[in-house]
């Protein structure tokens, strides 16, 4: 299903507008492990993780046909830079995912990893915000 809406700029404190990125994080070592049921818990926990930064999770969804990287379309509060939101989700997805999902990453990590270091990026200024949400929502339909 893909959404259509226009991007309004939303207030804040002293300041109103938007700021989307499409962010991608990727597995350490590219081990396929994003099943559905680890998806479905990353994009509950980013929608509460982007919340409690005053930024909005607009859409997340994982490569399932590879299982080896996520994408997000974030509005990213102008009071937060993309660095320290990325760290925050990044940490607490990764501990609370080899937490809840243990047996299962066992096999591929015996250190307490799971995303690879760094993370990809690009600002949502160029295409339209309904390209970017078809794009991330057909990730692993015969890209």
């Amino acid at each position: 299903m893909v959404f259509v809406f226009m991007v309004k700029p939303k207030p804040h404190n002293h300041s109103f507008g938007y700021n989307v990125v499409h962010i991608v994080f990727v597995t350490k070592y590219r081990h396929p492990v994003i099943s559905e049921a680890i998806e479905s818990r990353l994009t509950q926990m980013y929608k509460r993780l982007c919340a409690t930064q005053d930024s909005e999770l607009l859409e997340c969804k994982a490569d399932l046909g590879k299982r080896d990287h996520i994408h997000l379309l974030v509005d990213l509060a102008p009071r937060l830079s993309l660095g320290k939101l990325t760290n925050i989700l990044k940490t607490i997805s990764s501990r609370e995912i080899r937490k809840e999902f243990a047996a299962e990453l066992k096999p591929y990590y015996w250190k307490p990893v799971f995303w690879k270091r760094g993370y990809g990026y690009t600002s949502a200024g160029g295409a339209a915000i309904n390209v970017l949400i078809k794009y991330i929502e057909n990730q692993g339909d015969d890209d």
